[in-house]
C-alpha cells in the first residue's frame, strides 16, 4: 500500500513513544493520522503539530475504541492502517512479600487484568473494529489490498523478566493473535503483521536512572545502545508498503536476549 494523502491512519497510544513516532513518520509521508489516546493535552499538542486530529480512546473499552474509530473516520474518512501501541508495563512477581509483615501475596489479579486488558484485548478491540471497516472498502492496486493492521508486541513474548508475568502474558497473546488473524483476514485483503521492540528510548525508559539505561543499551549486541523510535516508525512504514509482509512477528531488537532480571 502506498503511503501518501489518500490514506487515513488510526494510532492508538499515539501521544507518546513509539506510537507518536509512527504517527509522525506516517503524517510526515501524507497520511491522515488520527491520534488515539487517554493522554488529551499532549494527544491534541502532537496532532497539531503533524496536521492529524487527536480523539480520546480508553482502548480497554469496547464502546470508547468504536467510537474513536467512528470519530476518526468522519474526520480523516475510512482508515486503511491501524496500529496499536498503546500499553501498560506495570512489574509485580507472581508471589512477593508483603511490606509490612513478610508473609508471601500472591500477584494482584486486578492488576493483572488491567495489564491484559491494555496491552492484548485492547489490540484485538481495535483489529476486530478496524478490520471491520476495512473489509468495506474497496480494494486497491493488483493485491485488492483493503487494509494494513499493525500491533506493538514485544520480545517480552518470548523473553520475559522476573516481574513481568502480566505484561509478558499479554504480549504472548498479541504474538499468538497475528498468526489466525492474518489468516481470517485474508479474504478481506487485510493484513497483520506484529512488531515485536526490544528496548527503546521511550518515556518510561527515558524515565529511568541514567546509570539504568545504560546498563540496559549494555545489554544489546549489536547496535550497542537502545533503539529509537523512529527505527520502530520506519519498521511499520515499511510493512503498510511491503504486501508480502503478513502474518509475521518481527523481533526488533538488536538481536537481544533478555536475561531473567
Amino acid at each position: 500500500m502506498r503511503l501518501d494523502g489518500t490514506i487515513a491512519a488510526v494510532v492508538t497510544g499515539g501521544a507518546s513513544g513509539l506510537g507518536e513516532a509512527a504517527a509522525r513518520h506516517l503524517a510526515a509521508r501524507g497520511v491522515r493520522v488520527a491520534l488515539l489516546d487517554l493522554d488529551a493535552g499532549r494527544g491534541a499538542r502532537v496532532a497539531g503539530e503533524i496536521g492529524g486530529r487527536f480523539v480520546r480512546c480508553d482502548v480497554a473499552d469496547t464502546d470508547s475504541v468504536a467510537g474513536a474509530l467512528a470519530e476518526a473516520e468522519a474526520a480523516h474518512g475510512p482508515a486503511r492502517i491501524a496500529l496499536a501501541c498503546a500499553g501498560i508495563a506495570p512489574a509485580q512477581r507472581l508471589v512477593r512479600r508483603d511490606r509490612a509483615t513478610g508473609t508471601p501475596k500472591p500477584h494482584d489479579m486486578a492488576l493483572f487484568e488491567r495489564v491484559v486488558a491494555v496491552n492484548l484485548l485492547g489490540a484485538v478491540r481495535l483489529a476486530t473494529a478496524a478490520a471491520a471497516a476495512m473489509a468495506a472498502l474497496e480494494p486497491l492496486g493488483e493485491d485488492r489490498e483493503r487494509g494494513v493492521i499493525v500491533l506493538a508486541g514485544s520480545i517480552a513474548a518470548e523473553d520475559g523478566q522476573i516481574g513481568q508475568a502480566a505484561y509478558a502474558a499479554s504480549k504472548g497473546g498479541v504474538l499468538g493473535f497475528t498468526l489466525p488473524a492474518a489468516r481470517d483476514l485474508a479474504e478481506w485483503g487485510i493484513r497483520v503483521v506484529t512488531v515485536m521492540p526490544g528496548v527503546f528510548r521511550t518515556p518510561m525508559v527515558a524515565g529511568l536512572p541514567e546509570e539504568v539505561q545504560r546498563s540496559l543499551a549494555a545489554q544489546v549486541p549489536f547496535p550497542h545502545r537502545l533503539g529509537r523510535p523512529e527505527e520502530f516508525a520506519r519498521l511499520v512504514a515499511e510493512i503498510v508498503e511491503n504486501p508480502m509482509l503478513n502474518g509475521a512477528a518481527l523481533r526488533l531488537d538488536g538481536a537481544l536476549r533478555m536475561p531473567p532480571r
